[in-house]
């Protein structure tokens, strides 16, 4: 197999999108899509290991011209001993990902001043197997002009905010040497990835500091663990946020532009995370590299990030209807012209007075995160939060969702209406699927919040007819 056929199977295929699920290919075969959790992250209570690799990726120069290719120039563990099929795939991800840690062409020149950037990338095998990537870009130690490389961690385990710290650690030792870094992240990889609001701590040794203790700590919320709301507020208002959300929900096409490939990462994600509890099923690729950039000319949906410097080529490109998101400059650059009338309007005026209470206040990462995305799941609950009521069982547990009945039990002839079409969206249906099969609703927090807001109904009840 051809160096180019490896990379294919992990990122280039039609069918195996970068953090996309399987659905345009699946749609050829006939096969049901296997449910993505977590805004196609799974959820992880813990135990398992935190890492499969570290790499560094350097430019080199090619043998013709004056370009560069990214290279793997550092790769911790070596695997050994792999069989036939173990090898191939892993030559099929390594070849895949230089791409995504320069995802901005090789037209390279050394530098003498580079602002370091973190960033993201997940990749979908076609098996539906996930791997993310984190990602630390910066000019290496040194003087005068030189190149830039990234530091990439490749783990199935999604926690951008704790992935980022062991980066921190991995750079502060790289300026020593390379070789310190091995026993950091042998301890590391023998360490259990920690349950919810849990902490792991490592002893580490560095030469001419001795030995340190690093605490990694995962959120209690596990549900935005791998979110950060802090760039998309920045960048747009939350009428703009709002519309975005609404674009999603109907899975429509989205193009976010920015330059900085932080801002594109954490800005897609988080517009991706205010779907919770519903996962983007879709192609979904939050830096697209030059060599993709075919992407947006794509008839299905889609959620992707460009870099402005592509600006003008994807606004030449023959794109269906898009919802184009100028973040730098905070503008729609394209649109449908109806995203601020597929949601309820009450439902919106709900989400936007949540939204705008208590933002002056100062608020920590975790509950800026609760802040914003709160008033989304709860949209959720008060629309389909009833669903488990509407799944009709058979004696052997197997359940059958009451689609119409399930429509009519709204009340409100606003959020009917927008029930009718949501219900029709690869983004319900997964859900839905697995409700089925499952004879209790999971004991999750979106389950908690119908809870309280039945719970709160009730209460609302109980006082009216207490007044009568």
């Amino acid at each position: 197999m051809t160096q180019q056929g490896k990379k294919d199977r992990w990122a280039l295929d039609p069918g195996v999108l970068v953090s996309g699920s399987l659905q345009d290919n699946l749609r050829d075969t006939g096969k049901e899509p296997e449910r993505a959790q977590e805004h196609c992250l799974p959820a992880f209570a813990g135990g398992q290991h935190f890492f499969e690799y570290l790499l560094v990726v350097s430019l080199k120069k090619k043998s013709a011209g004056a370009d560069y290719e990214p290279t793997i120039t550092y790769q911790f563990p070596k695997r050994e001993n792999l069989l036939r099929g173990q090898q191939e795939e892993e030559e099929r991800l390594l070849g895949a990902i230089p791409l995504f840690c320069f995802p901005d062409g090789n037209e390279w020149a050394p530098l003498t001043e580079y602002p370091r950037e973190t960033f993201s990338f997940v990749l979908t095998n076609v098996d539906g197997s996930r791997k993310i990537g984190y990602c630390r870009r910066l000019l290496p130690a040194g003087r005068g002009p030189r190149l830039p490389k990234v530091y990439c961690i490749i783990s199935c385990l999604g926690c951008f905010g704790l992935f980022s710290k062991i980066l921190d650690e991995v750079e502060k030792r790289h300026q020593i040497s390379l070789a310190v870094i091995y026993p950091f992240m042998q301890g590391l990889r023998e360490a259990a990835f920690p349950a919810p609001g849990k902490t792991v701590t490592l002893k580490s040794f560095i030469p001419d500091s001795g030995t340190e203790f690093i605490s990694l700590t995962r959120p209690l919320d596990s549900h935005l663990e791998h979110v950060d709301f802090s760039s998309l507020l920045r960048c747009l208002r939350f009428e703009q946020i709002l519309q975005i959300f609404a674009s999603a929900v109907l899975e429509r096409r989205i193009i976010f532009l920015a330059e900085g490939l932080s801002t594109l990462s954490q800005c897609i994600h988080a517009a991706a995370a205010l779907l919770y509890p519903f996962s983007w099923a879709h192609t979904y690729i939050p830096v697209v590299p030059e060599s993709l950039l075919d992407t947006v000319c794509c008839p299905t949906p889609f959620m992707v990030g460009v870099q402005t410097r592509f600006q003008q080529q994807v606004m030449d490109s023959p794109m269906e209807e898009v919802l184009l998101v100028n973040l730098c400059e905070g503008t729609f650059l394209m649109s449908v012209g109806d995203e601020k009338d597929i949601l309820p309007p009450k439902l919106q005026d709900d989400i936007l007075d949540s939204l705008g209470q208590g933002t002056n206040e100062p608020q920590t990462s975790e509950q800026l995160n609760e802040h914003v995305s709160g008033p989304f799941v709860q949209f959720f609950v008060k629309t389909v939060g009833h669903y488990a009521s509407y799944i009709k069982r058979e004696a052997n547990g197997q359940g059958h969702f009451q689609e119409r009945a399930f429509c009519k039990a709204l009340t409100s002839k606003a959020n009917r209406r927008f029930v009718k079409k949501f219900v029709k969206t690869q983004l319900f249906s997964l859900f839905i699927q697995e409700a089925e099969k499952s004879r209790n609703p999971p004991a999750g927090y979106f389950q908690q919040k119908i809870l309280e807001y039945e719970d709160q109904k009730k209460q609302k009840k109980s006082r009216e007819k207490t007044v009568k």
